[in-house]
């Protein structure tokens, strides 16, 4: 090899990685501003059947407080008439605990809520598990409008995630946060930024192998 064909592999080589790393820059930026975008509370909601609470940890019996936040949320929604209907989702982190579901429908009925307006689920362990789980719950009771409830920097994943699953959803972040410290709040917003980043490169790849059969069908 030449030394001429040398310098011009080294040359493409850094014109990729250049090129790589100014779209992935430019991806997580994008991730970054509709992470924060969303995390404000839409100017007007309407009506839903239901409000999607996403889990978070639960203490035996007891809400945790950021889990506390996103229930006393809903149940201002529902007093307020916006929903008619909340919908707790979230497994149990170990055997012989409650549920994070469960738990949330305790603190809703000790608060008001009536009990005939509580759904739930008891088996999901992540965000995408949530939604799967509260979609297939929502089918079954009739239920075609929701209101996803949760921590501000959370929800853009979670709307991205329930748009893919065909849910027709609004946004509400809590009012409260734990993540009001500057350094914490930066942190966070990047972790949920780079989550939401990768999970839609997940999303485009998963659409390759249905692209190329597509074009085989064509040839």
């Amino acid at each position: 090899m030449g030394s001429g064909t040398r310098l011009g592999f080294w040359y493409c080589l850094r014109t990729v990685i250049a090129g790589c790393s100014l779209f992935v820059g430019a991806n997580y930026a994008f991730s970054v501003a509709t992470v924060y975008q969303l995390s404000h509370p839409q100017q007007v909601l309407t009506e839903a059947d239901a409000a999607i609470v996403l889990g978070a940890a639960a203490w035996d019996k007891r809400p945790s407080p950021v889990f506390r936040e996103r229930i006393n949320h809903a149940i201002n929604l529902y007093r307020a008439g916006i929903v008619k209907k909340i919908l707790f989702t979230g497994g149990s982190p170990r055997a012989g605990f409650m549920t994070e579901a469960a738990v949330g429908r305790r603190y809703a009925i000790r608060n008001g809520v009536d009990a005939n307006d509580i759904i739930y689920e008891n088996h999901s362990r992540d965000t995408w598990q949530n939604l799967v789980n509260a979609k297939a719950i929502a089918d079954d009771n009739d239920l075609n409008s929701f209101i996803i409830v949760s921590d501000p920097y959370h929800l853009a994943r979670a709307c991205f995630m329930a748009r893919d699953l065909g849910l027709n959803v609004q946004l509400s972040p809590t009012p409260t946060t734990r993540y009001t410290a500057t350094q914490s709040k930066l942190r966070f917003i990047a972790q949920e930024s780079y989550t939401l980043m990768v999970y839609q490169w997940v999303q485009h790849l998963s659409k390759f192998p249905r692209f190329i059969r597509m074009l085989r069908t064509l040839v």
